[in-house]
């Protein structure tokens, strides 16, 4: 059974830095892709960044383009969003999602398996 947990949320200011951490609890990480979902308050959830189970490829959205990283160890089972430049508009309840798909592959939507979120909150 797959688990997820996410960390590294919290308060921080804008144009600070924060780190989110995912991880998986399962067999056979290096068969799943891995995106982090946001949701702001009164939006949407979207999709911010995802890699793909070998880490070759990475995705992100245009609003965290250049600003924001994902990475990931296959052998310590978890993937990091390191966010930079933080702003107001960041603030959301993050989430790591992991789908069973095959390499080089990064589903935009329909995750198998969801943690439980980790709220960032960018003050201005």
């Amino acid at each position: 059974q797959v688990q997820l947990a996410e960390s590294g949320g919290g308060l921080v200011q804008a144009g600070g830095s924060l780190t989110l951490s995912c991880k998986f609890v399962g067999p056979i990480f290096g068969y799943y892709a891995v995106a982090w979902f946001r949701r702001a308050p009164g939006k949407e959830r979207e999709i911010v960044a995802a890699v793909s189970r070998g880490g070759t490829v990475r995705r992100y959205a245009d609003s965290v383009k250049g600003r924001f990283t994902v990475s990931r160890n296959n052998d310590e089972k978890t993937v990091l969003l390191r966010m930079n430049r933080l702003a107001p508009a960041d603030t959301a309840i993050y989430y790591c999602a992991a789908h069973n798909t095959i390499a080089g592959v990064i589903p935009t939507r329909d995750y198998e398996h969801w943690g439980q979120g980790t709220q960032v909150t960018v003050s201005s």
